[in-house]
């Protein structure tokens, strides 16, 4: 069972780039308001156990009724002077949890794929935040407005949130900080200047922060194309021989006949892939991994399902869910099933309650009956 972490969601700003008057956060889109969304999609991760929101004492009463149907208890707390006083009231609101993931309000288009993978960097790292590379060249300048330095573009990166700590941690950094009369607008920065190492894992450019009227606009954009689902499916079928290993799903099954291939002919993960590169319309892993080339000889098929979902979230694809059916007569596979799964949503970054692995038989019909091969459907739904 992973640690749990408490999720301090931050909405106390002034939002004055939004031209004041109504907090940004309680803006409407897509329906309900902008803070609503990541107190939703928060509340609905297996990895959060409770929440804070900090606001401002104006909001409390409209932001008490959007956090009334949430699925895990949540608390309101005020706002402090600066960011990083607020973040700590937040933070000493959960002093039962061992780690804290800190999100802005005005971030509303975050998933759950997105959370469970910077949950499970906090574990490894203790400190981390999702990043996106920089698309456009950037300058430093002096205060009279010319260019003193032009830093390389591959190596600049934009935080985003939620960004996720060890507390102990955190609360030492914030300690540190504030003896020094240091306050930060980064809690990754924090973390450094107390001498910490932060880990970037890779964010998502849909993962806006609603700043301007024009952040609003591209949120609007994006949140009608949230929408646009799509449903792939892949097939898989191998023969079976002597004297190979029987992989399925990256487990190494006890057969005596395995199945022939020119990588590991792993057909669950195969079949898996198939179904994800069809949805997206990016064609499928014989295109991708041809047989023809020799640095796929033997390949362990995760870590091509692992590029494959890099090119998916490249192309600007969530997995959604994944089913997967295996056919064969021979040998039982309901004992590896749960490794199964776990395999496969480690390789898509999902949680496993969104893989299916499931076997049957042919009642000793066809190639599968007769023991000659094995089979592999699979379908999913990615947004």
């Amino acid at each position: 069972m992973p640690k749990k972490f408490g999720a301090v969601v931050v909405a106390a700003g002034s939002s004055s780039r939004m031209g004041g008057g109504v907090s940004k956060v309680l803006l409407p889109l897509g329906g309900k308001p902008v803070l609503q969304h990541s107190l939703e999609t928060l509340s609905k991760s297996r990895w959060v156990e409770k929440l804070a929101v900090v606001c401002r004492e104006e909001d409390k009463n409209q932001i008490a009724g959007l956090t009334a149907g949430l699925s895990k208890p949540c608390v309101l707390v005020n706002g402090g002077k600066q960011r990083q006083d607020s973040v700590l009231n937040g933070v000493l609101a959960l002093d039962d949890c061992e780690y804290l993931l800190i999100h802005d309000g005005a971030r509303p288009l975050i998933t759950e794929e997105l959370i469970h993978r910077i949950c499970k960097d906090a574990l490894e790292y203790q400190a981390c935040s999702p990043a996106v590379r920089a698309k456009d060249t950037y300058k430093l300048t002096d205060p009279r407005g010319f260019v003193t330095q032009t830093p390389e573009r591959d190596r600049l990166m934009a935080v985003q949130t939620p960004q996720a700590f060890l507390r102990s941690l955190y609360l030492t950094a914030v300690q540190q900080a504030n003896e020094k009369g240091i306050s930060f607008t980064d809690d990754c920065q924090l973390i450094e200047a107390a001498g910490g190492r932060v880990h970037l894992l890779e964010g998502d450019y849909r993962n806006l922060k609603i700043t301007t009227p024009e952040d609003l606009l591209a949120a609007q954009a994006y949140w009608k194309g949230a929408g646009q689902m799509r449903v792939g499916n892949g097939y898989d079928v191998h023969r079976l021989a002597q004297g190979r290993k029987l992989i399925l799903a990256g487990v190494e099954v006890p057969f005596s006949l395995g199945l022939l291939g020119h990588s590991d002919a792993d057909i669950l993960t195969h079949a898996v892939a198939d179904a994800l590169l069809g949805a997206a319309a990016l064609g499928d892993i014989g295109k991708l991994f041809p047989d023809t080339d020799p640095q796929y000889t033997g390949a362990d098929s995760l870590e091509l399902l692992k590029q494959v979902c890099e090119k998916l979230r490249e192309a600007g694809f969530s997995i959604e869910n994944i089913d997967a059916t295996l056919i064969a007569q021979r040998p039982k596979i309901a004992p590896y099933i749960p490794q199964m799964r776990e395999n496969l949503a480690g390789a898509c970054s999902l949680e496993v309650g969104r893989v299916s692995v499931k076997a049957t038989t042919e009642e000793g019909l066809g190639f599968t009956g007769e023991g000659l091969g094995m089979a592999a459907h699979a379908v999913c739904l990615i947004s």
